[in-house]
C-alpha cells in the first residue's frame, strides 16, 4: 500500500536531502557545532550527573513483539583464570550476546527506509545483510554532545504518566517549553517525558510496551523548525503506538530518520532527572551521549548522562 499524500505533503515540507552536501550521512547532527557544545557547557551549574539508560539484563524490556530484539543473554567466558600461569594475576571476561536496539539506543537514519530510499535519497538496497549499513550507519555518529532539554510533557499536562493513547503534539511541546521555563533552540537534543517507562520500572514489561503514547505526526515540522539536532523519549516504539491512522505504520520514523536525517532515541530512563529539573527549575543541561559505534549497524546501545 503506498503511503498517503498527506505524508508525502510533510514530507516535503521536512525534507533536509542535501542541505548538508550529497555526501552527507549524518543528517542534523551537522547542528551540533562548536558554538552549540561550548553553549551546552554553560548549562552546568553543579557538575550532577544522572544517568538515563535503562540496565541491559536478560529479563529486559523486550517482549519479543519486535523480530529480532532480543534481551541481553550474557555469559561468563572466563571466571578468575590465571592466564600466565599458577598464582598470577586471575581474570575474568564476560560476552553479550543482544539485540542493538534492545534497550536505551539511537536509531541510525538507516534504521528505517520508505520508497525505497534511505536519508539524503540513497538507495535502501545499500543495507545488506552481510555489511549492514553501506552509509548512514550508527557508528558515523561520532559525538552525540550538546545541550539536552528535557519537554517534560506528562508533568506539564500535570500527570505522572500519559495514557497510552496520548499522541504527543507541538501543542504538547510548547506547553512543555512553558512549563520548564525553557525554549528549544538550534543544535539542542530534545527528550521528551511521557512517564510510560514507570511501567518497566514497576515490573510490568506488557504495560510498558502496548498501547504506547508517543509523538504525533505533527512533531517532525516542529522539530524540522527549530533545527532539533536529535530526539529521544521514554517509550518502546517512539511514536504513538497503535497508530494514528490504520493504513500508516511507523510514520514519524521515516518523516525523521529518513526525510529530516534526525536521530532518535528509545527507552530512555527520564524518571530522576525529571524529579531534579523539578527541583531545580531547570530544565536545559549537557548531555553526553555518543552511541557505541558499530560499524555498519542501524542502531546502537547508548549510557547517556545529563550534566546538571
Amino acid at each position: 500500500m503506498a503511503l498517503p499524500e498527506e505524508f508525502h505533503e510533510i514530507a516535503g515540507r521536512v525534507n533536509n536531502w542535501g542541505r548538508w552536501g550529497a555526501d552527507d550521512e549524518i543528517g542534523t547532527l551537522n547542528l551540533i557545532t562548536d558554538e552549540v557544545v561550548r553553549a551546552a557547557a554553560a548549562e552546568v551549574r553543579t557538575g550532577r550527573r544522572i544517568p538515563l539508560a535503562l540496565p541491559l539484563r536478560q529479563d529486559g524490556i523486550q517482549t519479543g513483539v519486535i523480530p529480532g530484539r532480543v534481551n541481553p543473554l550474557h555469559a561468563m567466558v572466563q571466571i578468575n583464570q590465571e592466564l600466565f600461569g599458577s598464582g598470577t594475576v586471575a581474570c575474568s571476561d564476560d560476552m553479550v550476546t543482544m539485540g542493538l536496539q534492545a534497550g536505551t539506543h539511537w536509531d541510525a537514519l538507516t534504521h528505517v527506509s520508505h520508497s525505497g530510499k534511505l536519508y539524503n535519497g540513497r538507495p535502501a538496497h545499500t543495507v545488506t545483510a552481510h555489511g549492514g549499513a553501506e552509509f548512514g550507519g550508527i557508528d558515523k555518529a561520532r559525538h552525540i554532545v550538546s545541550r539536552g532539554v528535557l519537554l517534560d510533557v506528562a508533568r506539564a499536562r500535570g500527570a505522572d504518566r500519559l495514557g497510552g493513547e496520548h499522541a504527543v503534539t507541538p501543542e504538547d511541546l510548547e506547553e512543555a517549553e512553558e512549563f520548564g521555563g525553557v525554549r528549544v533552540r538550534a543544535g539542542d537534543v530534545a527528550l521528551i517525558r511521557t512517564g510510560q517507562v514507570q511501567a518497566y520500572l514497576a515490573g510490568d514489561r506488557h504495560g510498558y510496551g502496548y498501547p504506547s503514547p508517543g509523538l504525533s505526526i505533527r512533531t517532525p515540522e516542529w522539530f524540522h523548525a527549530r533545527d532539533v539536532a536529535a530526539v529521544a523519549n521514554d517509550t518502546l516504539t517512539f511514536e504513538i503506538f497503535p497508530p494514528e491512522s490504520e493504513n500508516l505504520w511507523l510514520p514519524v520514523h521515516a518523516l525523521d530518520l529518513v526525510e529530516m536525517g534526525m536521530p532518535q532515541g528509545q527507552n530512555w530512563n527520564l524518571e530522576e532527572l525529571s524529579t531534579a529539573c523539578g527541583e531545580t527549575g531547570r530544565y536545559a543541561f549537557l548531555l553526553s551521549a555518543t552511541p557505541e559505534p558499530f560499524v555498519g549497524a542501524t542502531g546502537s546501545p547508548v549510557a547517556p548522562v545529563a550534566i546538571l
